[in-house]
């Protein structure tokens, strides 16, 4: 018997507790109801006051490819040297451009002006209205598809859809605009470097002619015939990574990642060329002809001809190109989806505010009941020690 009294004790001692909080909850059930019912009402009358919300999405999809001279050329230099390009300057770089456009103060200043926006959001400086842009408008682009996607949030839900599509057509008319000026920028530097490579290609071929009618016929190998042109392709190459460089140079500066890329670019071609002539004995063009002498200057006169012969076509592509993207006056983007003006709000979550609210409700007014219960059951020494914490965290 005496042996089953503490099992019996610990029992009685669990029922007990259990019964007590059971106790607390039924006693103060009025506070807990009460409260709880309280915070119900407000949660809804609350949720009921907050400003409707709508949301509405435009899809764009940037330039799939760079349609500017800076991504046709490398469309032209050959295999190799265009993946190394693409490698030093990054992939995906149309849909960061075109964000950094869609953020820029110039679209927001045409959207403000367009929609009276200092008005509309009773602004008092256009900074303002910038920072209650950048609240209600969130662009980003998809990691996977680089799907531009704008989407807009306000009370007016035409409002909303109107700002969303104007940003859309600001990015078209800003990106039609940069293609344009560049074209005609790279159209007039490439035509000038083409009349100069024709006089250059000109000057090359007449003294092939005049070496010709001098020393008559010099036999010139297979071998060096693919030498000569190997060295004019990849000098070609280089020509055209200078025009990239002095591209980029007019709108950046020589600190500029994009700009140091392009030059690491040269340098590699340049010690590409070097290895491919290398020096003397140890060049790619072997010696030809029964004299030396001759072969080589031969050799030499054909190399410049070959290389002025490759350059003007190559520039001859590109001025075409720039014509054509001049012309063409497109701004490269497909727009996937308008922004249409939503029929449904996006917040607030009234249900959610109303349940979240009334279990706090619910929550604090059970923990409040506790705590008066506690109160009520605590012994003088108990109270005394609580004054005793509090002054002590008063610093008494």
């Amino acid at each position: 018997m005496q042996g089953s009294q503490p099992g019996n004790n610990g029992t009685t001692n669990e029922t007990i507790n259990l019964l007590d909080y059971l106790e607390v909850l039924a006693k103060r059930k009025s506070l807990i109801v009460r409260t709880t019912l309280a915070v119900f009402v407000l949660s809804v009358c609350g949720s009921l006051l907050l400003t409707k919300i709508y949301s509405t999405t435009a899809l764009v999809l940037p330039p799939q490819q760079d349609q500017s001279l800076m991504g046709l050329m490398i469309g032209q230099v050959g295999g190799g040297m265009a993946n190394l390009a693409g490698d030093l300057l990054g992939n995906g770089t149309s849909a960061d451009r075109c964000i950094g456009i869609l953020k820029s103060n110039a679209v927001s200043d045409d959207i403000i002006d367009r929609f009276n926006l200092m008005k509309v959001f009773n602004a008092k400086s256009r900074d303002d209205v910038y920072k209650t842009l950048g609240r209600k408008v969130d662009i980003v682009a998809g990691k996977k598809d680089g799907i531009i996607s704008i989407t807009v949030e306000d009370k007016d839900p035409r409002l909303a859809a109107d700002i969303a599509n104007a940003y859309v057509d600001e990015l078209a008319k800003m990106m039609i605009n940069l293609n344009v000026t560049g074209a005609v920028q790279n159209k007039a530097y490439l035509a000038e470097q083409l009349a100069k490579t024709k006089v250059s290609l000109s000057s090359a071929e007449e003294k092939i002619k005049g070496f010709k009618a001098k020393n008559k016929m010099v036999d010139v190998t297979e071998q060096a015939k693919g030498a000569i042109q190997g060295i004019a392709d990849l000098t070609a190459q280089l020509a055209a990574e200078q025009v990239k460089l002095a591209v980029l140079q007019r709108s950046l500066t020589d600190s500029s990642q994009e700009v140091k890329n392009q030059k690491v670019v040269i340098d590699r071609l340049r010690e590409q060329i070097a290895h491919f002539e290398g020096n003397g004995k140890g060049g790619a063009i072997p010696s030809v002809g029964s004299v030396p002498a001759l072969g080589e200057e031969y050799l030499r006169l054909m190399r410049d001809f070959k290389i002025q012969e490759s350059l003007v076509e190559l520039l001859t592509k590109q001025y075409e190109m720039a014509k054509l993207t001049e012309e063409m006056n497109v701004a490269g983007i497909q727009v996937i989806q308008r922004a249409r003006v939503p029929d449904k709000k996006a917040k607030p979550k009234r249900s959610a505010i109303v349940l979240m609210g009334t279990l706090l409700g619910l929550m604090g007014s059970t923990v409040a009941a506790f705590l008066i219960e506690y109160r009520e059951r605590m012994t003088i020494e108990e109270r005394q020690r609580w004054q005793y914490i509090f002054s002590l965290v008063k610093g008494e």
